[in-house]
């Protein structure tokens, strides 16, 4: 039997009407009616808020205001057309056909994480971020052994230097090394006697990434400054994008590029770039140590703008495989 699937909300009197009229042409195009309420999905309603009803019939689309001899007209090609393709005998129609009346264990899953991806991305971003304090918190505890594991476990995602990383339950938050010119704080090479750490290949550098820390310096966050403040704004900006109910539009790509890449591009290779120690490189590039504000800056810029970026489009994929579910549900009852 045909399904006709009508796209409708409450207190809506032309879709009562449009409901009325399939209902008596329903004996001359038997039929079966499928509704949806836009108001079960925010895209749905933003999509069809001001063109109900909708009404889908077959492959025909039909918007408000609907009169009875469009529905005679759109219900009896579609009719004839299933008929044609029943007479036909194709697989591919019927395969298509009986998916469309089933709702498989995939689908519940797809339909699922449709719905629930922000609260996902945004749990995760949470472990992710949140997991690295653990590790000082779990030091200061004195439970060293998950503590170390923390800090293993994010070793191949971070470089973990404790000049650019922060610091709980001690002296400073940050302990920068003195190249970074902060004069007012105890530096990196001040805490450890360290006196080789601004040469990239000494293994006094090395040394710093395995460096966590004591009780009266505090202990190191597993993930370094800039990673943390990256982490964070996708955090940060998918818990906003949430309380909007992810409405807020994309950032255009060449504001993420202006925004988020060129000043974390800008800080990051200028300081790697200028600490190579090739004669060359050093006549073109002054020696320099970015600082804990510079690091947290763009960082949280880049996080927030790519997140500002991604998001919206991923909402704008999942909006259409929720609508594509609600319809299928609908359809399948």
């Amino acid at each position: 039997m045909l399904t006709v699937t009508l796209y409708t909300r409450k207190s809506c009197g032309l879709c009562d009407e449009a409901k009325a009229e399939l209902a008596a042409l329903e004996t001359e195009f038997p039929h079966r009616l499928a509704e949806v309420d836009i108001e079960s999905d925010p895209a749905l309603l933003k999509r069809y808020l001001t063109a109900i009803p909708v009404l889908e019939i077959g492959p025909y689309t039909l918007h408000a205001p609907i009169t009875k001899e469009q529905l005679r007209m759109t219900l009896g090609a579609a009719i004839d057309r299933r008929g044609q393709l029943e007479k036909v005998g194709s697989s591919a129609y019927e395969a298509r056909v009986r998916r469309g009346q089933e709702i498989t264990t995939s689908d519940r899953i797809s339909n699922w994480i449709s719905k629930h991806y922000l609260l996902l991305l945004n749990l995760f971003m949470a472990l992710y971020v949140g997991l690295p304090f653990l590790a000082p918190t779990l030091m200061k505890a004195g439970v060293e052994v998950p503590a170390r594991v923390i800090y293993t476990m994010y070793s191949p995602l971070c470089h973990q230097f404790g000049f650019r990383s922060f610091f709980l339950y001690g002296e400073q938050l940050v302990y920068p090394l003195e190249e970074a010119g902060l004069s007012d704080i105890k530096s990196f090479d001040d805490i450890t006697g360290w006196t080789d750490l601004s040469n990239p290949y000494s293994p006094e550098r090395l040394q710093a990434r395995q460096f966590v820390g004591d009780e009266h310096t505090g202990y190191k966050v597993a993930l370094c400054e800039r990673d943390v403040a990256i982490y964070g704004g996708l955090l940060l900006f998918g818990l906003v994008f949430g309380l909007t109910k992810r409405r807020i539009p994309p950032l255009h790509w060449a504001l993420w590029l202006f925004i988020g890449l060129g000043p974390i591009g800008l800080d990051g290779f200028s300081q790697l770039f200028s600490q190579f120690e090739l004669p060359w490189l050093m006549q073109i590039v002054a020696y320099r140590e970015s600082t804990p504000f510079l690091r947290v800056l763009t960082g949280l810029l880049f996080g927030i703008s790519t997140a500002w970026f991604a998001y919206p489009y991923i909402e704008e994929s999942m909006a259409e495989t929720r609508q594509f579910f609600i319809k299928k549900l609908a359809v399948a009852k």
